[in-house]
């Protein structure tokens, strides 16, 4: 199947934030959502997870609508319940709780089961000072592979 190389990434969020622990959470889909996913179209650059009422929701997450839909289709940015065992939303809430912890999802991505898997970290926010030492340690690393391959 073709399908199991769809994984797209928020790059943005290994920037903006210490990753500091990730799990892997099934979504509640509809079947539009699942389709659209398969092609590839998905943002998840303002994608944020809150907890409502003791659930987790993925808020934000830009999902196309599916080109071949009908009157049936999604609406692109819906909040999806995310899948979770109720020992980890417990953890996670906890964590939460904590000041200046937030979960944002890094990446989506489809199983071998044909399944949309959403991994989220539990996150802190990065000061400027953070970022411009990030940008710093990428820009040595890449001189480096660059010297390497010569």
């Amino acid at each position: 199947m073709a399908d199991n190389k769809i994984s797209i990434k928020n790059k943005k969020a290994s920037y903006q934030y210490f990753l500091i622990e990730k799990y892997v959470a099934g979504i509640e889909l509809t079947g539009t959502e699942i389709k659209s996913i398969r092609e590839g179209k998905v943002s998840l650059a303002e994608a944020y997870c809150p907890f409502v009422e003791n659930e987790l929701f993925v808020r934000n997450m830009h999902i196309a609508e599916y080109s071949m839909g009908t009157i049936y289709n999604h609406e692109p940015k819906r909040d999806r319940k995310l899948l979770l065992t109720s020992r980890e939303l417990k953890k996670l809430q906890g964590k939460v709780n904590e000041k200046g912890q937030t979960i944002i999802p890094t990446r989506l991505f489809v199983n071998e089961r044909g399944l949309a898997k959403l991994e989220i970290a539990l996150a802190k926010g990065k000061h400027f000072y953070d970022k411009r030492d990030s940008i710093k340690k990428k820009d040595i690393q890449r001189d480096v592979d660059r010297t390497l391959s010569r």
